[in-house]
């Protein structure tokens, strides 16, 4: 199927430097989009596949004149570094490239007005970074001029830009891919997807989430203890997650000190979140609330978006705090609610280990697209292999936590909230 099929720039001529290894076999490694059984009921059709990621036997560019250039933009997110790191390291002892360039604060370093902002990356560079949050390479919000940017991309001669950010940053980097592609140059974009929610369509799991969920269960666990240290204790904590509440429901499962979970994908009335919480105090005395940020946004007026476009949000910890206290003491319980936001803390933190092999892997595979001419794609996680994704197929839409999955049902029965609190 078309949607599927990722862009090339051009024939493969130059044998690839790696030494004797496993190639993708273009033809035959693919990899289903919907492995399941229902989805083979017409075997004489061919199922909807992605391209199987990985080295190929022929590559496009010449690595010895190859001049590669990386982006990170949006938000801080853990892995930025890992990702940095591991794309010059298999760029440079993998194939030889010896001309890779960072672009300072995301696409305003690629514009003719930041070229001093361009730092050389090598190995001794880059050998240590891994061990800090955050990115060597800055980052920014917000659009650049299309055309600007390709401009900056030709006169400085860059072979490939690779862009590691979510979803309006692969927007932006589709939107390059395209101009490019108007003016017929041999200029490869790859994505490899950056967003601490794990709200990208067509990937199963995005860097830094594993880490984000780990470093939630501190605040959740002082929010536990400071709500059973006292008569009527709350402990409120608000966690990552604009759209999609998959931080806030995999931190409250792998705490399991969690009673109640709201996401944005599951509206709420203010009436039945006090009645449950009324209902859990009389019979524990105390109760744990995980928030994400994009949840229970009907009780904010709109402010507009931001420089990359997104919505303002309304503050839904402060609201909250505010909601629960009056409630109570307007049927004269006393409550003592301690609301934890840990958000910067938990996106400018190091990569763990889990995300660190992660944020390696990708990178390693969105080098071997790079060099073999893909364009107009983002590396991805899907059905436990690295495949190719469309960029336009990507940022289609979000992904959202589906309340009728069984992982929704899982964050219910574990802290014993409802399932209807609308």
């Amino acid at each position: 199927m078309t949607e599927y099929r990722v862009k090339t720039i051009g024939r493969c001529e130059f044998n690839s430097p790696l030494p004797s290894i496993t190639f993708i076999n273009e033809q035959h490694d693919r990899v289903r989009v919907d492995a399941t059984v229902a989805s083979g009921k017409e075997p004489e059709s061919t199922p909807p596949s992605f391209e199987k990621a990985g080295p190929r036997e022929k590559i496009f560019f010449n690595p010895k004149s190859c001049r590669l250039g990386i982006v990170t933009c949006g938000g801080l997110c853990p892995g930025l570094n890992d990702v940095i790191r591991a794309i010059v390291m298999v760029s440079w002892y993998r194939y030889g490239v010896r001309n890779i360039f960072g672009f300072r604060y995301g696409f305003q370093g690629i514009v003719q007005s930041s070229a001093n902002d361009t730092l050389t990356l090598t190995p001794e560079i880059v050998e240590d970074i891994h061990q800090d949050g955050g990115t060597i390479l800055g980052s920014s919000r917000g659009p650049q001029q299309v055309p600007e940017m390709v401009d900056f991309l030709a006169d400085n001669r860059i072979d490939v830009l690779f862009t590691i950010g979510g979803d309006g940053t692969q927007r932006g980097a589709l939107a390059i891919a395209q101009e490019i592609a108007k003016r017929n140059l041999h200029i490869a974009v790859v994505g490899v997807p950056k967003t601490i929610d794990n709200d990208l369509s067509f990937t199963q799991r995005t860097f830094g989430f594993s880490t984000a969920v780990a470093a939630s269960q501190a605040a959740i666990g002082g929010a536990h203890m400071e709500a059973k240290a006292v008569r009527n204790g709350i402990g409120l904590v608000k966690l990552m997650g604009r759209q999609s509440g998959f931080i806030a429901a995999y931190a409250a499962l792998a705490s399991s000190d969690v009673n109640l979970v709201l996401i944005p994908e599951a509206p709420f009335a203010i009436e039945k979140v006090m009645a449950y919480l009324a209902k859990r105090l009389e019979r524990k005395s105390h109760a744990v609330i995980v928030a994400a940020e994009g949840a229970g946004q009907q009780y904010f007026k709109s402010a507009g978006t931001d420089l990359s476009g997104n919505k303002k949000l309304g503050n839904i910890g402060p609201f909250l705090r505010s909601a629960i206290i009056k409630h109570f003491a307007d049927t004269d319980i006393q409550v003592n609610v301690k609301y934890i936001a840990p958000s910067y803390i938990i996106r400018s933190a190091p990569a763990n280990a889990d995300d660190s092999v992660f944020c390696f892997q990708l990178a390693e595979m969105a080098v071997h697209a790079a060099m073999s001419g893909r364009t107009e794609m983002v590396i991805s996680n899907w059905n436990g292999h690295f495949v190719h994704v469309p960029g336009e197929l990507m940022v289609k839409k979000r992904k959202n936590l589906d309340t009728s999955s069984l992982l929704w049902q899982s964050v219910l029965d574990n802290t014993g909230q409802p399932h209807n609190l609308s």
